[in-house]
């Protein structure tokens, strides 16, 4: 820490998050289910994405999209982890 602002936000540290390839390939077989929203840990969002199977798929869709361009981030605030 530096002046109060975190040196590594965003950017956790070796061995934490989670696993990128693996969220983005629950995200493309389970989406619809939410279950790549579980494993990110955002246990409410995933309830409603499995109750409607992944706002008809578009949610399912655009959460694939910011996964794949590195932008969603986990419950706690971190980015994927490209291992």
């Amino acid at each position: 820490m530096k002046c109060g602002v975190s040196l590594t936000e965003g950017h956790p540290f070796h061995g934490e998050g989670k696993d990128w390839l693996t969220a983005l390939l629950l995200c493309f077989f389970l989406g619809v289910f939410g279950v790549h929203r579980f494993y990110t840990g955002h246990i409410g969002i995933g309830v409603v994405q499995l109750l409607t199977l992944g706002g008809c798929g578009i949610w399912t869709l655009i959460d694939f999209i910011f996964i794949i361009v590195g932008s969603f981030r986990d419950a706690q605030g971190h980015l994927l982890v490209k291992r």
